[in-house]
């Protein structure tokens, strides 16, 4: 009997399922990558099905590729409301302990018990420079975090696996590139001399510092000069 009903439900699902779900960019702005989907109500009846297969079905159907943890346990059974794709993805997440991060290619899903935390410290870079080549590869997920710790030399970042080894992976191609750069040496300051001329005695001043006295016969005015001669004896 059930068998029955679910091969009459079936085909219906899958029409459902597969008209109108497309990938496309540029309209949630929370993700990085966006994963916008339509917002027709997703109908999915199951009568038990395993977590993991439901979430590689709702992955097949929507032409997204879908990685999986083994950490996802859990069966579903009975029927899910009816809702828009994506909020359906989120209500799972919800209800078993889910995260999940779409890098573009791949929407992963992982347990929230696998939820990493990294202290990366920044040495050759500036968080500035570092959150702007985030933004830039569309790694950024307002869900997770990328925080600076006061004084701007820790950054404090934690969400699921892949979005943490993709912050690593930038952070690390980022502090690569710095250390590769040619260091500019500093030109030493100018040296400068200054001649003191008052009344018989002259004073020459090196770099601010007093260096020599001179004394001369024949006065001349105070004022400033160049280097004088020493009085020959």
């Amino acid at each position: 009997m059930l068998r029955a009903l679910f091969r009459s439900v079936a085909p219906h699902v899958l029409r459902l399922l597969c008209a109108g779900f497309f990938l496309y960019a540029g309209t949630n702005g929370t993700l990085g990558v966006p994963l916008s989907l339509s917002k027709t109500p997703y109908r999915y009846t199951v009568l038990d099905q395993d977590l993991s297969a439901a979430l590689q079905q709702f992955g097949n159907n929507l032409n997204i590729r879908v990685n999986i943890s083994a950490e996802v346990k859990g069966r579903i059974r009975g029927s899910m409301p009816d809702l828009p794709p994506r909020e359906f993805l989120d209500r799972l997440a919800n209800l078993y302990g889910l995260q999940w991060y779409y890098d573009g290619l791949v929407l992963y899903v992982s347990a929230a018990k696998e939820s990493q935390t990294r202290m990366l410290v920044l040495t050759s870079i500036r968080f500035d420079t570092f959150k702007g080549a985030l933004d830039k590869l569309e790694i950024t997920d307002d869900r997770y975090v990328v925080r600076p710790a006061p004084g701007d030399g820790l950054v404090l970042v934690s969400g699921p696996p892949r979005f943490t080894a993709l912050v690593e992976q930038t952070f690390n191609g980022l502090v690569a590139e710095a250390q590769a750069q040619p260091r500019v040496h500093e030109t030493p300051p100018s040296e400068s001399v200054l001649t003191l001329f008052r009344g018989s005695s002259t004073m020459v001043v090196r770099n601010g510092l007093p260096e020599a006295a001179y004394s001369s016969d024949v006065p001349q005015q105070d004022g400033v000069g160049g280097k004088p001669e020493p009085r020959q004896k």
